[in-house]
C-alpha cells in the first residue's frame, strides 16, 4: 500500500502542479494532511482517506472544463493505473465523488467515515485565511469581479446550477463558504472550522467598512 501511495503522491504532484485556481499542489497536500490529522482523533481506515484525499480534486468540475460527475471515476483509474484492484478503486472513486459541495441547497451524501474526514479536510482548506486566499485566486483566474453590490448571492438548488453560475468573487462567501462550518461532521473539524468561519466573518466586516467610506 506504501508503494500505491507514494505513486499516486507523485501523479497527483506533477497533475496540480501548474495550478493558479488555489486547487494546486499545496492545497491537495494541505487536505490530505488535515485529513490524516482527523483519522487520528476519529478512526477510519488510513490509506484509503490518504488516498482519496490525495486524489479529491483529480478532475474536479472546476478545473476539467465543466465536466460534472467525472471526478470520482477518474480518480478510480488512476488508481487502477497505478497498480491498486478494482474493490480499493471503486471505493476511492465513490468517496471523490460524494465529498465535493454541490450548492447551498444540496444536501450532503456522505456515506462513510473516511468520506466525511476528506470531506470535512477539503471544507477546512475552503474557510479561514487560507480559504480567503484561495477565494480570490480562483476570482482573478477566472477574470471574476471582487464585488458588485448589484448582484445578490443564489442559494443554488442542484448542482448544474451551481457549477454553471457566475457572480463576483464576496458572493461565494454566502453561496458556500459561510455554509461549512454548519455541514462538518467531525468533532474536530467542528472545532478547527469555527475559529476559520469567525476569521472570515471578521474579514467580510472589514471588507465593507473599507468598500463603503462614509
Amino acid at each position: 500500500m506504501n508503494e500505491l501511495i507514494n505513486a499516486v503522491t507523485a501523479f497527483i504532484e506533477r497533475h496540480h502542479s501548474e495550478d493558479a485556481t488555489g486547487h494546486d499542489w499545496h492545497h491537495i497536500r494541505r487536505v490530505t494532511d488535515m485529513a490524516l490529522f482527523l483519522q487520528t482523533k476519529e478512526g477510519g481506515d488510513r490509506n484509503i482517506i490518504h488516498l482519496a484525499a490525495l486524489l479529491h480534486d483529480v478532475s474536479d468540475h472546476k478545473l476539467n472544463g465543466g465536466i460534472l460527475d467525472i471526478n470520482g471515476k477518474t480518480a478510480s483509474n488512476v488508481i487502477l493505473d497505478l497498480g491498486g484492484d478494482f474493490d480499493l478503486a471503486n471505493k476511492i472513486g465513490q468517496i471523490v465523488n460524494e465529498i465535493s459541495f454541490k450548492g447551498a441547497l444540496v444536501e450532503d451524501n456522505v456515506t462513510s467515515l473516511e468520506s466525511k474526514i476528506v470531506q470535512d479536510a477539503d471544507r477546512l482548506d475552503a474557510i479561514g485565511a487560507i480559504g480567503i486566499a484561495r477565494t480570490f485566486a480562483f476570482g482573478g483566474n477566472h477574470n471574476q469581479a471582487i464585488y458588485d453590490p448589484e448582484i445578490t448571492p443564489t442559494n443554488h438548488s442542484t448542482f448544474e446550477e451551481y457549477a454553471q453560475s457566475r457572480s463576483h468573487t464576496i458572493n461565494h462567501f454566502y453561496e458556500k463558504l459561510l455554509l461549512l462550518k454548519d455541514r462538518l461532521h467531525t468533532t474536530e473539524a467542528k472545532r478547527i472550522g469555527k475559529e476559520r468561519h469567525d476569521f472570515m466573518v471578521s474579514f467580510l466586516e472589514q471588507f465593507y467598512s473599507e468598500w463603503s467610506i462614509k
